[in-house]
């Protein structure tokens, strides 16, 4: 009940670069997924995953077709898929409790798969590089440990992490893809980039920032995005960093300052800026303690059906 390559069990406790060598498709399907250029994926029919989120679907599901996130440095994401009952989950690590997320994440799948006789549980793994303080390295191993604890046999089918999602540019590394999508309907992974990641992209943003466990956003069976209620205190020395210019808000948030995207420092200053508004976001945004909640219109957008907008 281990985590399985071409259906033999993965050492986990040596380097997985030993295990791409004894297994060459691996690090061949890396190769073809890194040639892809990153598509730009529309917000119709899109459900977008922060870090710390994750999302699970089907084939069924009438407003929900793909499933995506990006930003990824040193963070990976994980897809992980039942090929019988097409269950399929998206979610963006970043190692602050690798154990305890994987098995959520399987459980989740496994939910909407107990009534399928045949298929087996897929695993694809992307995200990180050859950063300066093997952040990446350390999230992988931690990725294939926690599948390989799994009481269920879990095969891995994409392995585009670390070294292998890996460029060198004037003795700087930089990942290769940032971010990804998953097709529910026809289980196609493909890079992206995504113009559109809300609703409530601040809000979400604060949850992560003020430590957050991996949140589950979306309720495949009323196709509804369920955000919140979250709650916190008054961030920390939130005007000292606000105050700070862009190197050092680069330098000391971000895990990995010489490979973040170009939009890494205002996507933090709104987040900070949104968690001075809301110091107490029981009061500001949750007074009545339920979620935000949206659905998908005709349009194929996300839609808030109810209370009031922030």
């Amino acid at each position: 009940m281990p985590l399985l390559v071409g259906g033999a069990r993965v050492d986990v406790s040596r380097p997985p670069g030993d295990m791409v060598r004894a297994h060459p498709h691996l690090e061949e399907k890396a190769k073809l997924l890194r040639s892809q250029p990153a598509q730009v994926v529309e917000p119709k029919g899109l459900l977008y995953v922060q870090q710390r989120e994750f999302a699970v679907t089907t084939p069924k599901d009438g407003s929900v077709s793909i499933l995506g996130s990006d930003d990824a440095t040193t963070c990976h994401i994980v897809v992980l898929r039942h090929t019988g009952s097409g269950a399929t989950c998206l979610t963006h690590c970043d190692g602050s409790d690798t154990e305890a997320e994987v098995s959520l994440i399987m459980s989740s799948v496994k939910s909407f798969s107990n009534t399928t006789a045949c298929g087996r549980l897929e695993v694809h793994l992307v995200g990180g590089f050859n950063d300066d303080r093997q952040l990446s390295q350390k999230l992988t191993n931690q990725l294939l440990r926690a599948f390989d604890l799994q009481p269920d046999d879990v095969h891995l089918v994409t392995f585009c992490v670390t070294e292998l999602n890996d460029r060198e540019e004037q003795d700087i590394h930089f990942p290769i893809i940032y971010g990804i999508a998953v097709n529910v309907k026809t289980a196609e992974i493909f890079p992206a980039t995504f113009p559109e990641k809300g609703p409530d992209e601040d809000l979400r943003s604060a949850h992560v920032l003020t430590g957050a466990p991996l949140t589950n956003i979306y309720d495949a069976k009323t196709e509804q995005l369920c955000i919140g209620p979250y709650f916190w205190g008054p961030f920390p020395h939130v005007d000292f960093w606000l105050e700070q210019d862009d190197a050092q808000i680069l330098q000391n948030l971000s895990t990995s300052p010489l490979a973040e995207p170009p939009h890494f420092v205002s996507h933090i200053r709104s987040t900070l800026t949104f968690l001075k508004a809301h110091p107490f976001p029981s009061r500001s945004l949750f007074p009545d303690r339920k979620p935000r909640i949206y659905k998908k219109n005709e349009e194929g957008l996300w839609e808030q059906v109810c209370s009031d907008k922030i």
